[in-house]
């Protein structure tokens, strides 16, 4: 097996797979059963695209597309929770853009 392409994908287009999965095949497979019991529980934003849209066109400068599709996943409610979020990336924002990403997110919860 050879990969082709890798990528980080958010929940919601990762439940857009799952439902593709479960018309084509008929019935998931025990892992698949598993990713979509998971994604039953989790918020997530339903229009995720015009989401990812309005983050890439913020104008932030270090932000990233894997940094965005980990916002979509989390949606965070306030700037701590983004700054919790990004802890974990080599990444430092202004105040003002986190507060313009998590004003970004708040219209999509």
């Amino acid at each position: 097996m050879k990969v082709i392409n890798e990528r980080s994908i958010s929940l919601p287009e990762l439940d857009n797979y799952v439902q593709e999965m479960k018309k084509r095949d008929k019935e998931l497979n025990f892992r698949a059963k598993k990713v979509e019991e998971y994604l039953k529980v989790v918020p997530k934003t339903k229009d995720y695209k015009k989401l990812t849209k309005e983050l890439e066109d913020a104008q932030i400068q270090r932000l990233k597309p894997k940094l965005i599709t980990l916002i979509i996943n989390i949606l965070p409610e306030d700037t701590d929770s983004l700054k919790t979020i990004l802890t974990g990336e080599n990444i430092t924002l202004k105040e003002e853009d986190l507060k313009k990403i998590v004003d970004i997110v708040k219209k999509h919860v």
